[in-house]
């Protein structure tokens, strides 16, 4: 028979496979930045070509400062903020024992950050490497070339002779120079579109703002519990004005990506492009650390098995074991855990140890209510 856990005891295991995810994260972020700092490969260009004759603004709308001002150090003070005054939210009995009330603000911090430094320093290394692998003239390279014309057929190359090479450039500020072969994808578009979008993810969990929904029920159309009086009653639109705390980031990010265009940093593709990969990061990292908008009630996944800490192994398929449900029960009374483990441990089901939808949205009641009953909170 195997021992009890003790309650509110973590493993030191299952703590360092978080530490290692941050070390992941930090490493991620330093080979982008080594990327921003390598030569880029430079494309032959047209003197004639109208695209890049723009002037170069030396005073950015948007330095790389106030860039991270806005898209990491904002979200990261605005998710600690609300997972200290949110968390763990009404539905929480008077009497949770503090401690437990705090595991789950700091866990939910926790995994906030975790999703925001995946999301950013993964579209930093992203960007910076397509970046340099590329090597796109800016719209305003001209202006930062400032080109030998007079010996313009010495730099020519092509059949015709219409494009030049890097080397007519007399500008001999390398940095300036190496920049201006940076404009695909957008730096700026994909890294505070990573973080604000992130943000406004976030927001959205935490206020429960979603879209109504109607859940898959294998129920007949033709039962009463299929009639429309019935499924109108199922969901609500949430209260609009909740819209405007989780659409300001959005909003925000698309001002920032409209001043890499109206300062001619770079072409309309390059801050399309930039902005997608920035988004496609943030909706990645969000549900890598947090559960759906629409069936996650606002909270972060559980934490990993300590035995399945660094690898769950061929064929298992969850990070998440037996002996954690049942030290989750123990330890807080879990809403969470005995889920799991009425999902994981039906194995005399007639489906041959997988539950029905059916099934899984009947265990989670009756865990959700059990947990009420008792005055408790769902496991961190």
């Amino acid at each position: 028979m195997k021992p009890r856990a003790r309650p509110g005891r973590v493993s030191a295991k299952l703590i360092f496979s978080y530490v290692l995810d941050w070390v992941v994260i930090i490493l991620t972020a330093v080979v982008g930045a080594v990327f921003s700092i390598i030569t880029p490969n430079k494309r032959p260009f047209s003197l004639a070509d109208p695209d890049i004759s723009f002037p170069y603004v030396v005073k950015e709308k948007i330095s790389t400062s106030t860039l991270v001002l806005c898209g990491l150090v904002a979200p990261g003070v605005i998710i600690f903020i609300v997972s200290m005054i949110f968390v763990p939210g009404p539905a929480v009995s008077k009497s949770t024992p503090k401690s437990l009330i705090w595991r789950r603000k700091l866990w939910e911090w926790h995994q906030g950050w975790l999703g925001l430094g995946l999301s950013l320093a993964s579209a930093f290394l992203i960007t910076d490497g397509m970046k340099n692998l590329f090597g796109r003239p800016r719209p305003d390279l001209l202006s930062r070339c400032n080109p030998d014309l007079a010996n313009a057929s010495k730099y020519a190359i092509g059949e015709v002779g219409n494009l030049v090479t890097a080397a007519i450039c007399q500008n001999t500020d390398k940095s300036i120079m190496n920049d201006g072969f940076r404009s695909f994808p957008s730096g700026h578009s994909s890294f505070s579109s990573a973080g604000l979008n992130y943000l406004s993810l976030f927001l959205a969990s935490k206020l429960s703002l979603t879209i109504p929904y109607l859940p898959h029920s294998p129920s007949n159309p033709n039962t009463p519990a299929s009639s429309p009086s019935l499924l109108r009653a199922h969901s609500a639109s949430p209260p609009l004005y909740l819209l405007i705390p989780t659409i300001i980031p959005f909003l925000s990010s698309i001002y920032i990506v409209s001043t890499r265009f109206s300062d001619f940093r770079h072409h309309a593709f390059d801050i399309l492009f930039g902005y997608f990969l920035g988004t496609s990061c943030a909706l990645f990292a969000f549900r890598y650390y947090h559960l759906p908008l629409s069936r996650g009630a606002g909270w972060a996944w559980g934490p990993r098995s300590a035995a399945r800490a660094f690898w769950a192994g061929v064929g298992v398929g969850s990070y998440v074991g037996d002996e954690h449900a049942t030290a989750g029960a123990d330890q807080d009374g879990g809403a969470d855990y005995l889920l799991r483990e009425l999902t994981t441990n039906n194995e005399g089901s007639a489906n041959h140890g997988f539950m029905t939808s059916s099934d899984v949205e009947a265990a989670a009641a009756t865990a959700s209510a059990s947990a009420s009953a008792r005055g408790i909170m769902p496991g961190y």
